[in-house]
């Protein structure tokens, strides 16, 4: 079983845990999402995160 590394959003910890040993709080993965070229819906994508800023 492999574990990817996790970091707590508040603290900035790392941690292969899914809560935070320091504040208990939610981990999430400090890994970008995959970049494909052959991605069909990045154009809706790219606009829908300048429409939300």
């Amino acid at each position: 079983m492999t574990a990817r590394i996790r970091r707590c959003p508040l603290d900035f910890t790392y941690t292969l845990r899914d809560t935070c040993p320091v504040c208990g709080n939610a981990t999430a993965s400090p890994h970008p999402a995959r970049f494909s070229p052959e991605d069909r819906y990045g154009r809706y994508r790219r606009i829908a995160r300048t429409w939300m800023t």
